[in-house]
């Protein structure tokens, strides 16, 4: 859509909380799951029409000021809401199978998120290449005025390519959490508005692949590893102080070699 969206992680810890909150209402995970995503689709449709739709054609600077301000506005209004402690939900025993590479839990790989997230890849990269659907989205980034002469409704299309977006993230949300979790929990706190950098490069869908399992793989294993290895050369209290906060740094610093 040539929109620079930094406030995309937003709809992330929106549709955890909804996730959360649903799954705790209703006493059913996949139930609170469909909410949680429905939710998220909803609230990212509502943000399109309310804010963004007069960005696209604005350069790419009040974009990143104005989705930053969003960024801003859902953290306040999440901690409001359901305030600043995390909250946890139990997923289903059936859904806790992983793939240990590393022995005491130090690597674990959830099957079903590898699953989830091969079929939902693959099933993007369907719509947007091999459907009349994608095709209208594609023109729609490239040359917005000339698909509108065509008779296109570009601001309907717009909304729903923007809302879908939202969703994803929030199905991204609803699923357990972090590799390197031991428990079968997943939480919401609304340190998870995190702003999302696309390494692999705006419009390509493989690339958005490769850059989601370069970052992916980096934290992960910085999380992972990074304080255990701090401690071979500096005291356990040092390393216990300085591994999370270098391993928290570890995907920002890809950037920047990406960037360069």
């Amino acid at each position: 859509m040539n929109l620079v969206n930094l406030a995309h992680g937003s709809f992330y810890m929106v549709g955890a909380y909804l996730a959360t909150y649903f799954t705790q209402v209703t006493g059913s995970y996949w139930l609170g799951v469909l909410l949680g995503l429905a939710g998220t689709l909803v609230v990212g449709v509502a943000v399109e029409l309310a804010a963004l739709r007069t960005l696209y054609e604005r350069d790419h600077l009040d974009q990143v000021l104005a989705t930053f301000g969003l960024i801003l506005f859902f953290n306040e209004l999440a901690a409001m809401l359901w305030g600043r402690a995390a909250l946890y939900t139990n997923i289903p025993e059936y859904l806790s199978g992983h793939v240990s590479l590393v022995a005491a839990c130090a690597i674990r790989l959830p099957a079903v998120i590898i699953a989830v997230g091969l079929s939902v890849a693959g099933l993007l990269w369907f719509v947007v290449a091999r459907t009349r659907l994608g095709m209208l989205i594609r023109a729609g980034a490239s040359n917005r005025a000339m698909v509108a002469a065509l008779g296109v409704n570009v601001r309907l299309l717009y909304t729903f390519v923007f809302g879908c977006g939202a969703a994803l993230a929030g199905l991204a949300a609803s699923w357990p959490g972090r590799s390197t979790w031991c428990s079968r929990a997943w939480r919401a706190h609304p340190d998870r508005g995190f702003v999302v950098i696309v390494i692999g490069g705006i419009g390509s869908i493989r690339g958005a692949l490769a850059g989601a399992l370069i970052v992916g793989m980096v934290d992960t294993l910085g999380r992972a590893f990074l304080k255990p290895v701090l401690a071979t050369v500096l005291s356990p209290v040092a390393a216990q102080a300085a591994g999370p906060a270098l391993a928290s740094m570890l995907i920002y610093l890809l950037m920047r070699s990406c960037s360069r």
